[in-house]
């Protein structure tokens, strides 16, 4: 699918911090508006689990005319991270050791990969100032990131996430692994060319179906009705459909791998008490979370934004769970603009 986004190869090495260095990787983004004369005026997207750089598809009631992010006014950028499997150096990626994909030999990444990945970008478009960063999710995780990572943002807004990722969370990305390495036919993910791949994919993704909505929108939507003309009810045609959908245009080692780079996702890992870390950043940082989110429930952003020295917090009153920050655009956008505009510097104004 032609998504308009454009692939480009780091000029720079990207190196993990594992240690493991990528040459010329791949790197996919997509672009809205046009930077100003002082190259300062960009948002940057920071995309979820699953999604990709065209944010316009998956995010699209906060890009465009009067939205938090107006290509009028600002250079809005979505880059997708390393690791998958949409233009970015990831587990298809030809691996140069041996000519041949990496799929499980891919490296581990960390949260802090995935913006170090992104700066080298931004660096190399010659950006010079971050208006905002945004994300939900394990974009969110990146957003919190760069907000201590790089001097160029001056706002952040990370959602329905925390400070780190909880026993919780890992327990669930954990079992899903579990599903996809468990297939009889996974074999590192060489498929044999006879088998259709994905029954241990689209089973992890019928349990992340579970977490990202609550049981009240499943009640509302599904009840206990059956499937028209079939003995099963709505709520496990709906899953399974989901789940040999998102077989149809994700990979599975690049779910295992972003999975595990989600459960690296503590601010204090190598830099002190959450305290130290979250109280020394001075830029407004405002972090939105769902009233019915199960996976991130409002205490992970309350304690969050509680330690940030110029922290806000924000609720999302919602049905859907985890999902609203992808839903509920006209409540995003009222809470979002009201903190930029509280927030923004005179002299952008």
């Amino acid at each position: 699918m032609n998504r308009d986004i454009t692939i480009t190869k780091l000029e720079k090495p990207f190196v993990t911090e594992a240690g493991h260095t990528f040459y010329q990787a791949d790197a996919a983004y997509k672009t809205w508006g046009r930077l100003n004369e002082k190259r300062d005026n960009a948002i940057l997207i920071c995309h979820a689990l699953t999604g990709h750089a065209a944010a316009d598809e998956w995010f699209p009631g906060i890009i465009g005319d009067r939205a938090l992010c107006d290509p009028e006014q600002y250079f809005v950028i979505c880059i997708n991270v390393p690791g998958s499997c949409y233009g970015s150096v990831g587990p298809l990626s030809t691996n140069p050791a041996n000519g041949q994909p990496y799929r499980s030999d891919f490296p581990n990444l960390t949260i802090r990969d995935l913006v170090s990945f992104q700066q080298l970008l931004l660096d190399q478009l010659d950006v010079e100032g971050i208006e905002l960063v945004i994300g939900g999710s394990m974009g969110g995780m990146q957003a919190l990131e760069f907000a201590l990572m790089d001097k160029r943002v001056r706002a952040a807004i990370p959602m329905a996430m925390g400070m780190a990722h909880t026993a919780w969370a890992i327990g669930i990305s954990h079992i899903q692994r579990q599903a996809i390495t468990g297939d009889p036919q996974w074999n590192g993910g060489n498929y044999p060319p006879e088998q259709p791949p994905g029954k241990g994919l689209a089973t992890a993704r019928m349990m992340a179906m579970i977490s990202y909505r609550s049981p009240a929108d499943y009640q509302h939507k599904f009840g206990r009705e059956k499937q028209h003309g079939l003995e099963i009810f709505q709520v496990e045609s709906y899953l399974s459909y989901q789940g040999d959908k998102l077989v149809d245009r994700f990979d599975a080692n690049t779910y295992i791998t972003l999975t595990k780079a989600m459960d690296t996702h503590d601010v204090s890992r190598g830099r002190g008490t959450f305290s130290e870390v979250l109280g020394d950043l001075e830029i407004p940082v405002l972090v939105i979370g769902v009233d019915t989110d199960f996976l991130y429930p409002t205490q992970d952003q309350k304690e969050l934004a509680g330690f940030l020295q110029n922290g806000t917090y924000a609720e999302i009153e919602s049905i859907h769970g985890h999902d609203a920050f992808l839903i509920e655009f006209e409540q995003l956008n009222r809470i979002t603009t009201e903190f930029i505009s509280t927030n923004r510097k005179p002299e952008t104004q």
